[in-house]
């Protein structure tokens, strides 16, 4: 059974940085699209940024570009959101997800995110003003 787990959320002023990090038991990271997703208005979730393996790619989505990384380590199975700058606004529960044999532009081109294969419990990032 493939179970993600994505600790490391918490309370940070504005202006602050986090790092969130997901680790999996039962996948090989190597294999998946790894996806950083929120609530959003109009959606259940929205894809915050993506990673891929297979095709060597990133995504983000404007709310982060220049402010959110991400990055994976293969060998321990485990993907991180350096969130900088943070907002008010990016107060949410950030999740992570996992997609089997998938690219980063299939889950951005689709916004599709319901049918991610994989999911953490969820972690909330709270920004104060």
């Amino acid at each position: 059974e493939v179970q993600l787990v994505d600790p490391g959320g918490g309370l940070v002023q504005a202006g602050g940085s986090l790092t969130l990090s997901c680790a999996s038991s039962g996948a090989t990271f190597a294999d998946y699209a790894l996806v950083w997703l929120r609530p959003a208005p109009g959606m259940e979730r929205e894809g915050v940024t993506c990673i891929s393996s297979l095709d060597a790619s990133t995504y983000y989505a404007d709310t982060g570009k220049g402010r959110f990384t991400i990055s994976s380590d293969n060998a321990k199975n485990t993907v991180y959101l350096q969130m900088n700058t943070l907002q008010p606004e990016d107060t949410a529960v950030y999740y992570c997800a996992a997609a089997y044999g998938s690219s980063c532009r299939h889950w951005f081109d689709t916004r599709l995110y319901r049918y991610l294969g994989v999911w953490g419990q969820g972690t909330l990032v709270t920004v104060s003003s």
